[in-house]
């Protein structure tokens, strides 16, 4: 029998108001909201100057980068860096519950920085982020708008060096220490909330596997190889389940 999505809020409500240890894990469906899509949506592009068609994954990989620079800076630009986007109602509810003492951490798949920008202080980004560049060779840092507004390829202002983004790229490993901060959360942690994911990218996705805590709760509009495994599964959009989910707990 399925339950009625104003029982699932409630539960879900009530047991962030029980809990004091929360961490939420997200993907690229917290930011939807916001109008980034998923980058896998930009398919076949480049067939024609490269003589070949390439998958997104393909253009965001280590390789890539190297032998087609130009191509993946194009890419990059157009197709993963958002300055406009700003955070959503889903973002803004993360920020309220740790403001609240309860989400102790954010752990995304996110580049985009957008939960920072909401307000959250302990975010970790699993596959680095966009407003973080660094040159390959002196590692001067620089913003993301140093890179954006490059034409071609962005080379550093003292040395002439390539400026790359400090994103985890395909082929490429995650940060350790972002690995050990993530695990240690989540192992803490006596309730998991995951959303916006459908948990495919891997080793991200297998973090959850670190949980024993008491409520594991699952929020995608699409199911996941974790349905199975949660406490809890609410199959609607993010940004408003859990805004309405984090209003009910802490406002009353």
């Amino acid at each position: 029998m399925m339950q009625d999505k104003d029982e699932l809020l409630a539960r879900l409500a009530e047991w962030i108001k029980e809990s004091d240890n929360i961490v939420f894990f997200g993907g690229a469906g917290v930011s939807t909201a916001s109008n980034i899509p998923d980058f896998r949506s930009a398919n076949g592009l480049f067939v024609q100057k490269l003589h070949r068609e390439c998958s997104p994954e393909e253009m965001v990989s280590h390789t890539f980068l190297m032998r087609h620079t130009e191509e993946f800076f194009d890419f990059y630009k157009k197709h993963l860096v958002y300055p406009e986007a700003r955070p959503n109602a889903a973002h803004e509810a993360l920020a309220d519950l740790e403001r609240a003492g309860k989400l102790k951490a954010v752990v995304t798949q996110n580049i985009d920085g957008l939960h920072q920008m909401a307000g959250s202080q302990t975010v970790y980004e699993l596959h680095g982020t966009v407003h973080r560049n660094y040159c390959v060779s002196c590692g001067k840092r620089f913003d993301a708008r140093y890179v954006m507004e490059q034409d071609g390829i962005p080379h550093c202002d003292v040395c002439g060096r390539m400026v790359r983004p400090d994103v985890v790229l395909y082929e490429e490993g995650l940060s350790d220490a972002t690995i050990e901060s993530s695990v240690s959360a989540i192992r803490k942690a006596d309730m998991l909330i995951i959303g916006g994911t459908s948990l495919v990218v891997y080793p991200a996705a297998g973090l959850i596997r670190y949980f024993g805590g008491k409520h594991l709760v699952l929020i995608n509009k699409s199911e996941t190889s974790a349905d199975s495994h949660a406490d809890l599964v609410i199959h609607e959009d993010i940004a408003s389940t859990l805004r309405r989910a984090v209003d009910m707990a802490i406002k009353g």
